[in-house]
C-alpha cells in the first residue's frame, strides 16, 4: 500500500513527525518518504497549517518545508523513545527536590499521562527508579504518589490514604482538589469527608495512597495556594503575629520562605507580614533580622515585649 492509499489522518501525522525530526525537508524528499506526489505533500502541509502548525515554505537552494514556532502550542507528536524520555524527566522533576520546576512538571506529567500508552508505563517507572538526586531543597516524595493524587484531582474521584494524627496513623477519605508545591514540600488540598471540612495534607506523610472509583461533584473551594500557605505558615502555630514592614513585598518575599510567612503588599514600599511560631520572640527576631523598619500590628502584647527587649539590648551594648 503506497502513501496515496493510506488514511489521510495517518499520513498527515507521519508528515508532522518528519517535520519535527529535521530542520528543513524539500518537497521531493517528503513525497519520497511518504510515498505520495509533491501535490499531495502540499495539500497535507495545508492541513497541518489549518490545525495550527506553522509550516513555512521557502524556494531556491536550501529551501523547503520547515516547522516553525507559533503563537499557540499545538500538540507534539512523540515516538515511544521520546515519550519515555519526557515522562521520566517529568517524574524526576516532580518527585525530586527541584522546587521551582516541580509543580509545572507535575502538571505536564498529568497531561502526558492521559495519552501515554499502557505498554510504556512499566518502562517509564523502571527508568525513573534508576535516577537519583543529591540536591537539597524540597523534601522528595514518590512521584507515583504525586501522579495518583494528580489523576484523582483531574478525574474528580475520591482518594484514600493513611495519615498520622494523635500519635497514630488513621485512614482518611477525601475529595482531592489540588496538589500544591511549597518551597520545601508537596501538599494536597482536599475536602475531608469524615471531618466535613477543607484540609491540607503533607504528601510525604501519606501512606497507602489510592484513587477510588467514586466520582464527586466539585465543591466551591478556597484558593489552593493561599489556603495551604496560611495553614503552613500560621494556623499550625499557637502564637501568631502581624507586622507592617517598610519594604516592598517582593523584597521581603525574597528574604522569607513562603512556608515561614505570608507577605501581602500594603501600598508602595510597604507590606504586611504574618507569621507564626511556638514563641512570639522567635517571630520578632526573624522580622528584626530582615533589616527593615517595621511596626507591630498584632498582638498588642508584642509591642510591650519590643520595649523590654530593646532595654535589654541597650544594657548589653553599654557594658
Amino acid at each position: 500500500m503506497d502513501g496515496e492509499d493510506r488514511g489521510t489522518t495517518e499520513r498527515v501525522l507521519t508528515l508532522l513527525g518528519l517535520l519535527q525530526q529535521r530542520q528543513v525537508w524539500t518537497g521531493p524528499e517528503l513525497a519520497d518518504r511518504l510515498g505520495v506526489t509533491p501535490r499531495t505533500v502540499r495539500r497535507d502541509v495545508e492541513r497541518l497549517r489549518a490545525l495550527g502548525y506553522p509550516v513555512h515554505a521557502s524556494q531556491g537552494v536550501g529551501g523547503g518545508y520547515q516547522l516553525g514556532a507559533g503563537q499557540d502550542l499545538p500538540p507534539l507528536l512523540l515516538d515511544d523513545e521520546e515519550a519515555i524520555a519526557t515522562a521520566v524527566s517529568l517524574l524526576v522533576g516532580a518527585g525530586g527536590a527541584v522546587a521551582s520546576a516541580g509543580d509545572a512538571a507535575l502538571r505536564a506529567l498529568a497531561k502526558l499521562d492521559r495519552v501515554l500508552p499502557s505498554r510504556l508505563r512499566h518502562e517509564v517507572r523502571t527508568l525513573s527508579d534508576a535516577v537519583e538526586s543529591f540536591d537539597g531543597g524540597r523534601v522528595p516524595v514518590d512521584p507515583e504518589v504525586l501522579m495518583t493524587l494528580a489523576r484523582a484531582c483531574r478525574d474528580q474521584v475520591e482518594a484514600g490514604f493513611g495519615y498520622p494524627s494523635g500519635g497514630e496513623v488513621r485512614e482518611r477519605r477525601v475529595e482531592p482538589y489540588r496538589v500544591v508545591a511549597s518551597d520545601r514540600r508537596w501538599y494536597l488540598l482536599a475536602y475531608d469527608l469524615d471531618r466535613d471540612g477543607w484540609r491540607n495534607f503533607r504528601v510525604d506523610r501519606m501512606t497507602g495512597v489510592i484513587a477510588r472509583t467514586w466520582r464527586f461533584s466539585p465543591r466551591e473551594a478556597p484558593d489552593a495556594a493561599a489556603f495551604v500557605q496560611e495553614n503552613v505558615a500560621l494556623r499550625v502555630y499557637p502564637q501568631q503575629a502581624r507586622f507592617l514592614v517598610h519594604a516592598a513585598a517582593d523584597t521581603v518575599r525574597a528574604q522569607v520562605p513562603a512556608s515561614a510567612a505570608v507577605v501581602r503588599a500594603r501600598g508602595k514600599g510597604r507590606c504586611e507580614v504574618r507569621s507564626g511560631a511556638a514563641s512570639l520572640d522567635y517571630v520578632l527576631m526573624h522580622v528584626l533580622l530582615l533589616g527593615h523598619e517595621f511596626e507591630v500590628l498584632d498582638p498588642p502584647e508584642l509591642r510591650a515585649r519590643c520595649g523590654e527587649l530593646a532595654d535589654r539590648l541597650r544594657a548589653a551594648g553599654s557594658v
